[in-house]
């Protein structure tokens, strides 16, 4: 692996709720981190647990200013608002070489997972938003080990993000410009913090930098928000038992939403998304048209086909 940055801090962004249940080994692994130079923010949304007395106990072992909690706005506001609303709270202090990483509560990194966030994005552009991931290693709710998250079959990117979100929360960082960016936007209400924050990079032209090599323990226990499924087979199960109408409202708030922004999205992902649009609103042949859009797709074939499927009747 090439030498580390050194001079690049990272800002970890901790949303959390209720989640005292495995907080601790969350925090712990932040400490056990090759590359050290990092703070964390850390918004709670209303826990009833012990959530926060955990967080305010990390600080004291973090030492002075590595633990700082935004205490407002108070209340519940949901993850994907609570993850913006630290992304906005920190974008006025970030430095040209600074980065962003999303953290989950319930998740363990692995001890390089930062330090190979920042070599893919040190070596990138700085003149443009860039976003990395990684794959996950899959564990059980005590951390036992299930599998590693599926490598990806066709290449990611805009329009394809609008169809699925192939960027996983935990393992997401930002350079400085991808993070100044998504916190300019106004994410669509329906959207997760992640998808949005790819889906508006890749719109807006900038990279996408995709890590073969796992960097966190992704833990799956009854209480996930999303989850990684099983396998194609029941996430295909799982997609034809929730049926169209919350894709496609999903994808067209998401249309909507960039649409409603032209000025943080490309020339190209506008007129893009202008025809996806018009086709929407019109019949079953300017749909069909619409399908022809380059990069329309999903990862597999079935899932391809049982997109554009619904793309026609709904």
């Amino acid at each position: 692996m090439a030498p580390r940055l050194p001079e690049s801090r990272v800002v970890i962004l901790l949303a959390t709720y209720n989640g005292a249940p495995w907080l601790r080994e969350q925090l712990d692994s932040l400490l056990c981190q090759t590359h050290d130079n990092w703070v964390l923010y850390w918004r709670d949304d209303g826990s009833g647990d012990g959530t926060i007395a955990v967080l305010q106990e990390f600080g004291q072992r973090a030492g002075q200013g590595r633990c700082v909690q935004l205490e407002e706005p108070r209340g519940h506001i949901g993850s994907a608002s609570n993850f913006i609303t630290l992304l906005r709270s920190v974008c006025d202090m970030l430095a040209e070489r600074d980065m962003v990483a999303f953290a989950d509560q319930d998740d363990v990194w692995l001890p390089q997972k930062l330090e190979r966030g920042i070599i893919a994005l040190g070596h990138a552009p700085r003149d443009e938003p860039v976003l990395y991931c990684a794959r996950q290693i899959l564990v059980d709710d005590t951390l036992q080990h299930l599998g590693i998250s599926k490598p990806l079959s066709r290449p990611a990117g805009f329009p394809a993000a609008l169809t699925q979100n192939v960027a996983t929360g935990c393992t997401v960082m930002l350079n400085c410009l991808g993070a100044r960016l998504v916190a300019a936007s106004r994410p669509s209400t329906g959207t997760l913090h992640d998808w949005w924050a790819y889906l508006l990079v890749t719109a807006a032209g900038g990279k996408l930098i995709l890590d073969d090599e796992p960097v966190v323990l992704y833990r799956q226990h009854a209480l996930n928000l999303v989850g990684a499924p099983a396998s194609m087979v029941s996430r295909a199960i799982a997609a034809l038992k929730r049926g169209p109408a919350l894709f496609m409202t999903v994808l067209r708030e998401h249309i909507a939403a960039l649409l409603a922004q032209p000025e943080l999205i490309s020339e190209r992902a506008r007129v893009e998304l202008a025809t996806l649009d018009r086709a929407l609103r019109g019949g079953f042949w300017y749909r069909l048209a619409a399908l022809r859009t380059p990069g329309l797709y999903r990862q597999t074939w079935s899932e391809t086909l049982l997109f554009r499927c619904w793309f026609l009747i709904g």
